[in-house]
Parts: structure tokens; C-alpha cells; sequence
């Protein structure tokens, strides 16, 4: 399969609000804390037109919790990547919800997963974590990094742009493919973002 880039879009902040909006509503008791994270929040940044949306929870305990409601709600669950990651709880939103039906509501095994044909009725991916984890430092230190560093935004955009030009099994092997780029970045930004806020202290 193709990953497709395109350039930056404004529209995504308007999409990001829509979301946000609709998610506060579904957790309302979990009082979330929701960011706009990935490279569609990052102003000039070419990304894949999939919205990245972290929620952050405040106690640990209500992460499983957090399931049932998004599956009433028509969010897919990737209850495959809990072994990889279990302290994040993983979602896909569709563009239409009409759309819902074609899929099953969870995915436990990797195999069941029709990668090829659910990418292009995707709307964003919803990441839940506990608020200030390490996980959710990482992806907020990360963002806010290549915001203030265009040399570094423009490296990984081109990493992006060569990547997109191959065919790939799905978005994971697309993933794995910029991970040592992406963790060396990260390292400078998680120093540079702890910098920030205690000067800010």
C-alpha cells in the first residue's frame, strides 16, 4: 500500500476542534485533558490527512474504562497493540460513520486487520493515555519541538515525502521505517521541552 502525504491543511484544526468536542462529551466523567498531536498539528508540515488526538486521563485505573464508550460511539478499537503498549488505549475514526458497518468494532489479532482498505476511510486516530505519563510527554514534547525547530520539521518532512514513494505492507511497516529518525529527534525534544518548562517554573 501507498502512504499519502499531502501539505498541510488548515482544515485540520477544524477537524481537530470538531473531534476534541465530541470526545469531551464521551468522557465528560473522566474530565480528559485532549490535545492535537502528530504532524497535522504542526503548522506547515506535510502529514497524511489522519487526525491524531491524544486524551489524557487522569487516573491509570479508568483507562480500560475508557473502551465500551468509544465503541458505542462508532470508534473502531485496536485491542491488538495493548500487548505492545499497555498503558494506551488505541482508536480509529472514521470520515462517515455509515461507513462503521464494513468493519468490526475491535481488532484482536493482527491478521483480521484490512490495513489496505480501512485507510482511506479514516478520520483520525485516537491515542488515550494517563495525562503527563511519559508516553504523553513524549508525543506533546515532540510536537511542540518541530514547531519552534524548521530545520528539524523540514528533515522529517522529506523523510516523509521519500517514504510515501514506496509501497508498504501497511502504516506500521511505514511507521517502524522512520522510527530511528523519529526516537533521535525525540531524545532532543523531551531535553529541549523539560528545558522550556522549568524555566518557565
Amino acid at each position: 500500500m501507498k502512504i499519502h502525504i499531502e501539505k498541510y491543511n488548515p482544515n485540520w484544526i477544524i477537524q481537530y476542534k470538531h473531534i476534541k468536542n465530541q470526545l469531551l462529551s464521551i468522557f465528560n466523567s473522566f474530565n480528559p485533558i485532549i490535545e492535537h498531536i502528530g504532524s497535522t498539528s504542526i503548522p506547515s508540515l506535510s502529514a497524511k490527512p489522519i487526525i491524531d488526538i491524544a486524551v489524557g486521563i487522569i487516573n491509570i485505573t479508568d483507562l480500560n474504562k475508557t473502551v465500551n464508550p468509544m465503541i458505542d460511539n462508532q470508534y473502531i478499537y485496536y485491542e491488538i497493540y495493548n500487548k505492545q503498549l499497555p498503558q494506551r488505549r488505541f482508536f480509529v475514526g472514521l470520515k462517515d460513520n455509515k461507513d462503521y458497518a464494513k468493519f468490526q468494532s475491535k481488532y484482536s489479532y493482527n491478521d483480521n486487520i484490512p490495513h489496505n482498505k480501512i485507510q482511506k476511510y479514516k478520520l483520525s486516530h485516537i491515542h488515550i493515555w494517563q495525562y503527563n505519563s511519559d508516553d504523553w510527554i513524549r508525543h506533546i514534547a515532540f510536537r511542540d519541538y518541530l514547531i519552534e525547530h524548521p530545520k528539524d520539521m523540514l528533515q522529517y518532512e522529506e523523510l516523509k515525502k521519500d517514504l510515501s514513494k514506496k509501497e508498504w505492507l501497511d502504516g506500521n511497516e511505514y511507521n517502524d521505517e522512520k522510527n530511528d529518525f523519529i526516537k533521535n529527534l525525540e531524545i532532543k525534544a523531551i531535553l529541549w521541552y523539560q528545558n522550556i518548562n522549568q524555566s518557565n517554573d
